[in-house]
This record gives structure tokens, sequence and C-alpha cells, in this order.
């Protein structure tokens, strides 16, 4: 059996750039990076046949139905992609990677029709057991309960490689990661922002935030583009990303809900001392005693003053909370490599065979 990933259908922009290299630094290029590689060889499923650096990509309608398994990270489409595939085979082979968060990304009751019944139609792969439960809800509120009972669900967070870490270098000047590449409403980035503004009268800091080139000319970014102790500009590299995560001291996590949580995983792995909202998404992630939640922007803005004057007692926070060292309970809790199994021994269960590695399914 072969693998064909499906990405793009919202993302606005070309799949792959004129070297053949996939095109995006976000979580869903790096997620379908994962994939091919994970069940290579495979392929990338696009608008025209091309030959990319090391996959190929092919337009739906080409794939061998009948030995091609779909993985499909757009969801909402997966019937019309069934519809498409059963033109050819009478059993089309096809599963659902639900890698965002459902509730956040569709509001409209059609498409919440629409995901119920994808999600119990076909077997679904969530990226955190957060987003399983939303999976789960969307099927009870907006489908039958015949289609529920039958339904395959399967989950694993999606976890780093460590070996991307690079060693700390402490700042001169201590730096404010805003913890995201887009600036949306769910994220907060206003929330964001007054509480670095009333930071910054306190202490002498250095503010970054990291964005995705359509949110460049957003007002947020051009607000905080104005301060002097502030840099806004775009996210060009995986190495550069981790080379700033090295010399980065704290970051503040205001987002109202998130599937998973992946760039605040990357970052406490680099080291950098994360704020959090006190929220469930951010608790799911992180140990029962982490001490560094706020509830109110004053405890917000004390919490961020500390990591940015005491980071090293701050840290020693954040290992006791472990139970130990913070940065070996993320790896444990965290793993890209138990990811990639979990999923793969999903395909195998769901449809009999596991392209691929066959030692990520033997552990």
């Amino acid at each position: 059996m072969k693998v064909a990933v499906k990405y793009g259908l919202t993302a606005n922009q070309p799949l792959v750039d004129e070297q053949g290299e996939i095109v995006g630094l976000g979580a869903g290029p790096l997620l379908v990076k994962r994939l091919l590689r994970l069940f290579e060889p495979a392929t990338l499923i696009g608008p025209a046949s091309q030959r990319c650096n090391g996959f190929d990509m092919v337009p739906l309608e080409f794939l061998d139905a009948r030995d091609t398994l779909v993985i499909n990270m757009d969801v909402i489409d997966s019937t019309y992609v069934w519809g498409v595939l059963h033109s050819t085979a009478a059993e089309p082979k096809l599963m659902n990677f639900v890698w965002w968060s459902a509730t956040e990304n569709y509001h409209h009751r059609v498409n919440k029709a629409l995901l119920g019944l994808t999600f119990a139609l076909f077997p679904t792969f969530a990226n955190s057991e957060r987003t399983a439960s939303e999976v789960r809800e969307i099927m009870r509120k907006w489908t039958t309960q015949p289609f529920v009972e039958q339904a395959r669900l399967a989950w694993s967070n999606l976890g780093i490689r460590p070996e991307r870490v690079q060693p700390r270098r402490e700042p001169d000047v201590p730096v404010v990661l805003y913890p995201a590449i887009y600036v949306h409403d769910s994220k907060r980035p206003w929330e964001f922002i007054d509480v670095v503004e009333k930071v910054v009268k306190k202490t002498r800091i250095n503010v970054q935030m990291r964005l995705h080139e359509a949110h460049l000319i957003s007002e947020p970014a051009m607000h905080m583009s104005r301060h002097r102790w502030a840099w806004v500009g775009p996210l060009r590299t995986r190495e550069g990303y981790w080379e700033a995560l090295a010399g980065t001291t704290a970051f503040l996590a205001t987002s109202r809900s998130e599937s998973y949580g992946l760039e605040y995983i990357e970052a406490l792995m680099a080291g950098v001392i994360g704020i959090f909202v006190d929220a469930p998404w951010a608790r799911a992630i992180l140990p029962e005693n982490y001490p560094f939640f706020f509830k109110t922007e004053a405890e917000a803005v004390a919490m961020l003053n500390r990591a940015v004057t005491d980071p090293e007692g701050c840290r020693a926070q954040l290992d006791e909370a472990a139970g130990g060292s913070f940065g070996d309970w993320i790896r444990e809790h965290h793993s890209g490599d138990d990811f990639e199994r979990v999923f793969a021994s999903k395909v195998k269960d769901w449809f009999g065979e596991a392209p691929g590695p066959a030692a990520l399914v033997a552990g």
C-alpha cells in the first residue's frame, strides 16, 4: 500500500517551491514533511504532477485508488476526496488527520455537520487528547448515534525532536517572545502587547514577534514595530528559528484555545520560560504543578517580570514542578518518536498494512 498526503485546502499558498521543497514554516507544512518521511516513499497531493525533492506531487485524480491510502489533513472535504477515489476503486482507503482545533476553525452549522459526518465515516487521528475530545463532541452533536458507534478515533501528542534544540545563549538584555506566527483574535495578541508594554516600564527587555508574512501588516504587528525595544519580522528558516529560541528568555502565551501547542512545547524544550494563561489547553500539556499560570493581567505582568529578572530561579521552579528535570519531563511527555510510532501503528490497525519504516511500528 502506498500513502498520499493531502494538505493545503485553506493554505492560500503554493504547496512546493521551484526547488521542490514544501513551502512554509508553520505547523501544517512541518507535519506534511513528517508524514512524507514517515511513510517514505509517500506522495503529496497537489494541483499538478511534479517531481519534488525526495517525493512526487500528483493530482488527486491521478492516484491509483486501489492501492493508495490518502491521509487528509484538510478533513472538511474528505467526503469529496472519497467520491473521487471511489470512481476508480470500490473501497477507497482514506483517513483524517486533525491537527487543528475543530471548534476554533469551523463555526457554521453546515461545516460542523460535515465534520461530524466525516469524523464518523473515516478513521480519524488527532494531534492530542484535547483534539480527540473535540472530535467526539462534534460527532455526538452533529451526526447520528449509529455513525458515532462505528467511528474509529485515535490520538497522540505531536511531540518534537529534541535533537533540534541548540545550546542556550543567555542574552545581555532579556528577550520575550510572542509564541505564535499568527495574530488571529483567538491568539489574543493585544493581551500580549498590553502585558509586555507594562513589563518594559519596569525592566529592560527586547520583544520578538516572528510572524507569517501575511500577518506582518496586521494592526498588532504594525503597532509593535513602532517600539524601539521590539523586533517584528518574518519566520525565515527552521535553523534560524531554533537559533533564536536558544537566546530567548521567556514567552507569554495568551491564546484562548489551542489544539495542542507545538510552538510552546518547542520553546519550553529550548529552555524558554513559559508564562501561560490559565486555560484547559495549557494545563493539558504541562505538569500538574506548573507554577506560571495567570488568570489576570496583573498576574501575567508579575510573572513575566520575574521570568526576565530571575530566569534561573524560575527554571529551578520548573524542575521542582516536574519532580526532577523539566526538560526531561517535556521529552518524556512530548516525544516526536512516540507520535510517529502510534500513528504508523494505527494505520496498520485500520488498513491492515503499515507503509514506511517498519521499525516505528515494532518499536
